[in-house]
């Protein structure tokens, strides 16, 4: 038989960490199980991606002012020729593989801020080519929620019934996408795919005195629907935070901001700005390992952005989440931490404190608890990858491995 010609698709290599972290975790996985596959990818930032992780990438949009936003007669007039030279791009792509993949990302949601004619278009223009050239294409752990937003709705719903495979990563997803008509009664939950990524070895004692706090920041406007708020979200979120971080610099508390988005620096700058201290560093993740390590490195962690959480949880250190959409407050009660969770629009400092003062009151029983949910999602998402297989690559699933 041929070798499995595989793609991975989304907005990959553009800055954000957690959607890479779901591709090396999905591309640990294909080496491990699937050595024989030859496998590229459709992606935001195909330089990135083939420098990184050593395959052949394609830019996912012909026009690369995507997303520069369009004012002038020109630009439009070029951004709406990119839509059109994209749909014959995105099935000549298809066309030349048997499977393709979108690991993990938030492709079913709009918590954030998205417009239909950005990544929810391209993700239908994948689902629908993928259906009528018989390529199958794997939405695998993907983050969902339910859309207000009548064009958005229709394509995420859409793209989601054309796809030959959906699993997600949290049973809030599953729910959005049962409550905007998709039928989810084959589509399974399961850890996020980070979870699958190693874990660094702790560096904090886990007795000893309260030390190193890391601070996860986001570029935070709200969502889709709070457009018309929007600096006025940030600008609370952002005051909340830096009174937060002030107030540990105050009980000489070492802190270390961290991102998980290029985005999110200009917060970084303006708070170490504001709090101006030599006890306050900010982090140069390029990673998920990397930010593994920062958290594994801290007594503490206190992040808004999902993949943060993820990380800081991964690495078994006591967390407590700004929370900024249900898939946060969702993945904190699933590790036993659902009482740590505080609301990113309206960012409370002295609240806050007082959460977290709670938090490391019971650090030494919260580590026991990320241990042993740590385990659980290390099986969980073996079997995420069994059925995969199993979806994906039939001819290869039960086949005997040859003797290395």
């Amino acid at each position: 038989m041929s070798a499995p010609r595989v793609g991975v698709f989304g907005l990959l290599g553009s800055g954000n960490l957690g959607n890479d972290g779901s591709l090396e975790a999905v591309l640990g996985h294909l080496r491990a199980e699937h050595p024989e596959a030859v496998v590229d990818a459709l992606c935001g930032g195909p330089e990135v991606v083939t420098a990184r992780y050593g395959i052949p990438a394609t830019r996912l949009h012909w026009y690369r002012g995507e997303y520069r936003t369009a004012s002038r007669a020109g630009a439009i007039a070029a951004k709406a020729l990119g839509k059109v030279v994209d749909a014959f791009r995105t099935a000549a792509w298809v066309r030349r593989h048997d499977v393709v993949i979108v690991p993990g990302m938030g492709v079913l949601e709009a918590t954030l801020p998205l417009r239909p004619w950005g990544f929810p278009y391209s993700l239908f223009l994948l689902c629908a080519t993928g259906r009528l050239l018989r390529t199958r294409v794997a939405l695998v752990g993907v983050g969902a929620a339910e859309i207000g937003d009548r064009a958005t709705r229709a394509l995420v719903r859409r793209s989601a019934r054309l796809a030959a495979y959906r699993s997600y990563r949290d049973d809030l997803s599953r729910d959005a996408m049962r409550a905007m008509g998709v039928d989810t009664a084959r589509d399974e939950v399961y850890p996020d795919l980070a979870f699958a990524l190693p874990a660094p070895e702790p560096s904090a004692p886990p007795d000893g005195p309260p030390g190193l706090v890391c601070v996860g920041v986001m570029d935070f406007h709200g969502g889709n629907d709070d457009r018309a708020r929007a600096g006025e979200i940030h600008r609370r979120y952002l005051d909340g935070t830096t009174r937060f971080v002030r107030a540990l610099v105050e009980d000489g508390r070492p802190v270390r901001l961290l991102t998980g988005d290029e985005c999110d620096a200009p917060v970084v700058a303006a708070i170490l700005d504001a709090v101006d201290s030599p006890l306050v560093t900010a982090a140069e993740a390029a990673s998920l390992a990397d930010l593994m390590k920062e958290t594994a490195a801290a007594g503490t962690v206190v992040a808004t952005r999902y993949h943060n959480l993820v990380c800081a949880l991964k690495a078994g250190t006591p967390t407590l989440a700004l929370s900024y959409a249900a898939k946060s407050d969702a993945l904190m009660a699933g590790m036993g931490l659902g009482a740590y969770c505080h609301p990113a629009r309206e960012v409370d400092a002295d609240r806050l404190l007082e959460q977290f003062r709670e938090l490391e009151k019971r650090s030494a029983e919260l580590r026991r608890t990320l241990a042993e949910q740590n385990q659980v999602a290390a099986r969980r998402l073996q079997h995420q990858f069994t059925a995969l297989t199993t979806a994906l690559f039939p001819a290869t699933a039960h086949a005997p491995r040859e003797a290395p």
